[in-house]
């Protein structure tokens, strides 16, 4: 871990040249200066954000560190007999707005400064969208992809019931996120409700966890909510970028759940994929790539790779396709340095959690490459989940129809609220975003107080 004398590096707001980490609130709650923690990358965004608004200082502290870090070591039985230990993450960053909501993932390179740096996202996604949640992110370090079918599963419920005591359907609800679905939020609902004396109330019970599948009341729209959010956003904002989304060509980074559903959504509606970029490689087309063909291929091949339809290219070639709009919708810190050089792009929509780096976005901000922030572009999952969990607990059922709908009026408003601050305070489309939900947050501490 970087110390606090550590080199804190540069970004740039409006043309002018500012310094990372110079909040004393860093010092103040004992955070070091690591301009490669994604964490203290995203911290410091917030804290720029909130002394633009001049929120007060009490409150800028609370947002600095979660409230709650959770820590487990699980062994779980595997398929030969042996028992394997794994560590998991529950991070709760605050509830000052509501339960503590957020995803978890399973991957091999789960750490704690990421899943935090998550939770606070989540923090500022869910007072964005205005939705009564707060931020929380969990997460199991393990490659899903190694392990049998009744692995995953003991996995799954291991976990669960190691944490068993810190959620709950009005306290804390996970969801699902990188290397975890509808299958595995089953399984986390049935074994929470096995262990808890909730079981006298089934169907309160499986409020625990929000992206389950419909037949346990999963919602419907869920599984493409969080790409259906990024074309809401996308369709309030592009034009007064000049962009019209009919004819409009895009590339994707990743092709899972949130960036094929993007794809196909906007395919639908007349804008033309050229390239995409994941795990197993690069391809474009720049006649349009059949966007429901590549998730069929996708689902079977598990990547892009291979698809007969399109040209291989190498990663540098797709980032320098020249686009309308990029959908980063992969991992974290993708887009480096390097690449944003790369890109020919107007716009970059945020399909996934930070996938910019701060180098990479000063670059962006240099180069008057427009950025479509996560905690705008990448809240239409929190957002249905939360409607998943209003019909769960109201014990009714919404029509796909119903849920679009709400969807649609709850990601236009965030995206009015974000250029609205973008106008006032006369800066990027990430400060906007973040003044708007700290805004937010800060009337309710007004309110509310703090104890005692």
């Amino acid at each position: 871990m970087a110390t606090a004398t550590a080199s804190v590096g540069s970004a740039t707001k409006n043309g002018v040249r500012r310094e990372l980490f110079k909040s004393p609130v860093f010092d103040e709650v004992g955070l070091p200066r690591d301009s490669d923690n994604l964490y203290l990358q995203t911290v410091d965004t917030m804290l720029t954000a909130a002394e633009m608004l001049e929120l007060p200082h009490e409150v800028q502290i609370i947002l600095a560190q979660p409230k709650n870090e959770i820590m487990v070591h699980f062994p779980v039985r595997m398929d030969d007999g042996t028992f394997k230990l794994f560590k998991g993450y529950r991070v709760q960053h605050n509830n000052s707005l509501g339960p503590y909501k957020g995803g978890i993932r399973f991957h091999p390179d789960v750490h704690l400064d990421d899943v935090k740096s998550l939770a606070l996202l989540m923090t500022m996604k869910t007072s964005l969208v205005r939705i009564p949640f707060g931020g929380g992110k969990g997460g199991v370090k393990c490659d899903p992809h190694a392990l049998s079918r009744n692995e995953l599963m003991r996995v799954s419920r291991r976990f669960i019931a190691a944490i068993s005591h810190a959620i709950g359907p009005d306290y804390d609800i996970p969801a699902p996120d990188v290397g975890t679905n509808a299958q595995v939020m089953a399984w986390f609902a049935d074994t929470y409700e096995s262990l808890t004396d909730s079981n006298r109330n089934s169907w309160d019970a499986m409020r625990v966890v929000t992206g389950k599948p419909v037949e346990i009341g999963g919602s419907l729209g869920r599984e493409k909510a969080t790409g259906q959010g990024v074309v809401d956003t996308l369709v309030e904002i592009a034009p007064e970028l000049g962009i019209k989304v009919e004819g409009m060509r895009f590339s994707v980074i990743g092709y899972g759940n949130v960036g094929s559903w993007t794809a196909r959504i906007l395919g639908r509606m007349g804008a033309k994929l050229v390239a995409v970029l994941d795990h197993t490689g690069a391809i474009r087309e720049d006649k349009g790539i059949d966007t429901e063909e590549l998730a069929g291929h996708v689902a079977k091949h598990g990547g892009v790779g291979g698809f007969g339809s399109a040209t291989k290219v190498s990663t540098e070639e797709f980032y320098r396709t020249k686009v309308d709009v990029l959908v980063p919708a992969a991992l974290e810190q993708m887009i480096k340095e390097q690449e944003a050089g790369w890109i020919d792009a107007k716009v970059i929509a945020e399909g996934a959690n930070a996938p910019t780096t701060p180098a990479g976005d000063r670059v962006f901000n240099e180069r008057g490459i427009e950025i479509i922030p996560a905690i705008l572009a990448n809240a239409g999952g929190v957002t249905v989940s939360y409607f998943e969990w209003v019909q769960n607990k109201s014990c009714v059922t919404w029509d796909a129809e119903e849920v679009d709908q709400a969807l649609n009026r709850h990601m236009v408003m965030a995206a009015r609220r974000t250029k609205l601050m973008r106008q006032r305070f006369n800066c990027d489309m990430r400060t906007a975003a973040y003044i708007a939900a700290l805004e937010n947050i800060g009337k309710v501490y007004a309110v509310r107080g703090i104890f005692p």
